[in-house]
């Protein structure tokens, strides 16, 4: 049971990356530092609806 979602930059508030995750396994939040091509720099993205 794998769904889409959206990573949104902490720092810009862009929405920068698509990616699935498996909804039984992790069911908080995805967290992942990710690299936001508008700051130039590795910054936290979270998981947005």
């Amino acid at each position: 049971m794998r769904i889409n979602v959206q990573l949104q930059c902490t720092e810009c508030k862009r929405k920068n990356y698509a990616t699935e995750k498996n909804k039984k396994n992790t069911t908080g939040r995805m967290e992942l530092k990710k690299y936001c091509p508008f700051d130039r720099k590795h910054t936290v993205h979270k998981e947005t609806k």
